[in-house]
This record gives C-alpha cells, structure tokens and sequence, in this order.
C-alpha cells in the first residue's frame, strides 16, 4: 500500500458529516473486510498538515441505522490502513442543563444501554479488555486544548449513555438516564470505541449537542445567532430527526474546523494504549474476507 492511500490518523464522521474534504482533493478507497463492507468508502486526504482517512458512519445518503452499523468493519479497514487514532464526531441530545444545545463536549465516559451488537473482535478467545476511561487520555488532551481555543461553547468532559435507537427516548427514560449520571445521549458510541480499543487505536469524541433529547434540558441554542435566536428548545419540545439535521447543518462549519483542530493537535509520535495484547490484535488483522 502506497503512502498515498495510508494515513495515521482517523475521522468517522457522524450524522450530519458525511464530506470532509474539498472534491477532488482525496483518493476514495473500498477496503474489503472479514466483517463486510464498510458503512462508506473510505477518503483519504490531507486534513490540517495530516493524512486522515475519512469515512461517515451512516452512510453517504444516511442509509444505515444506528442498530445495523457494522463497526468491526469500519475500524479494521482504517486500522488496515495504518490509522493509530480516530477522531469521531457524534450528534448527541443533551440530558443536563450545563448541555444546551449548540455545545460542543469531549466526551470521556459511556454507559452502554444497547443490545444485540456485534461488539468484539474476540468471538473465539477470551480477551478482556481494559476499559475504565474509554477514550485516549493524551488524544483527549490535545483535543479539550484545540477546542478551547475556537471561542464555541464547550464541556472537556461529559458522560454519554449510548441508547440502542433508532427511536429516540420516552420522557421517563431521559429522567432516568440523566439521575444515573448522563450529560448526553447518543446511538453510536458503542461498540464503536471498544472495537477500536481491541485494536490498538486510540480514540476521542468530539460530540455536538443538538437537542434537548425529549425536552428536558436547557433553553437556548448555544449557538443562535440574532437571526435565529427564535431557535430554542423549550422543556416540552421533544427531539425530532429533522430538528437534528437542521441544527447539524447550520454547525457544519464549525464541526469541520474543531475536527480539523484537533487533528492538528494529535502529536506526530503519538502511540496508542495496549488494551488488549498486541499479538491478538495481529491475529485479528490477519483475517481476510
């Protein structure tokens, strides 16, 4: 595989982010996987000084629902491709008050509530992996200093309950979640993370709160602007898809600028953790399709 087709750095992009480059500017790459295809083909391209490779976790066209990603796919092509560190980018609701919509949170710890997913590499061995803070201390540190600096409204840290979706929450779930300790809410992060764990990829979150999850946190979107400050969401509007969406692609700008800034920041020598042996790893890498 050429230099031109590797990267160090990866980015799966979330809903709402399915281009991170200029046309024309990357090589769009299939990598077949023992697990199927991936959720997208994959560019890789120069972001920011790095080659990144890049691809959208639902799909192009937002075809495939939080239940059917295939993640072992999606992680062991970029691993494939000599990605050390993956930057992903998620759309969250926001179950706290300090969480208003328009906030951007790097994320630092999950609680998983979903079901029924495909979430290890290691069907035939027993490996436990060591998972108490789920994303890379040193990528988070590069990124909580690279979004400060942007002037957006932002928490270093949050707790961020992964729902099995495709519907969104009850009322009485959201009460629940957040007296259990969630900041955010979201369909995607796991098995994401600890499949790249298993891998020795290290990983951190960028997550942009769009909604109030069923309508019980905060008030005004962080990021109005005089022309839309008529966007709020007040404590009876529940989430909807569309609302999301919108609210996404207002922020595109900003979300691509904070990935792009952080990617900057992620150092040259960066060496993820060993969670799991690295001669499983290798043996995971070594199935072919």
């Amino acid at each position: 595989m050429d230099n031109e087709t590797t990267a160090t750095i990866g980015v799966i992009g979330g809903s709402g982010l399915y281009e991170l480059f200029e046309p024309g500017t990357a090589d769009e790459i299939d990598v077949t996987t023992p697990y199927g295809p991936t959720s997208s083909p994959i560019n890789v391209g120069t972001m920011s000084g790095r080659r990144v490779a890049f691809l959208t976790r639902h799909g192009r066209a937002h075809s495939v629902a939080p239940h059917r990603i295939e993640h072992r796919a999606n992680l062991w092509a970029l691993k494939s491709l000599g990605v050390r560190a993956v930057v992903s980018s998620s759309a969250v609701g926001g179950l706290h008050p300090d969480y208003a919509p328009g906030t951007f949170v790097v994320t630092d710890q999950l609680i998983d509530r979903t079901w029924g997913r495909a979430d290890t590499y290691f069907e035939d061995e027993v490996q436990h992996l060591s998972f108490a803070d789920p994303f890379d201390p040193v990528l988070r540190r590069a990124a909580i200093d690279a979004v400060a600096a942007l002037d957006v409204p932002f928490r270093p840290t949050g707790t961020c309950v992964v729902i099995q979706g495709p519907r969104f929450s009850s009322r009485a779930e959201s009460v629940w979640m957040r007296n259990a300790g969630g900041h955010t809410i979201n369909m995607t992060m796991t098995p994401e993370v600890p499949l790249a764990a298993e891998l020795g990829i290290g990983t951190v979150n960028l997550s942009f709160v769009t909604d109030a999850d069923a309508g019980l946190a905060p008030t005004t979107d962080a990021t109005a602007t005089t022309e839309t400050a008529a966007d709020t969401t007040t404590t009876d509007a529940p989430v909807t898809h569309q609302a999301v969406m919108d609210r996404l692609a207002r922020a595109n700008e900003v979300i691509v600028r904070a990935i792009g800034s952080i990617v900057a920041a992620i150092p040259e020598d960066y060496t993820p953790r060993e969670l799991v042996p690295a001669s499983a790893t290798a043996r995971v890498m070594e199935r072919r399709a």
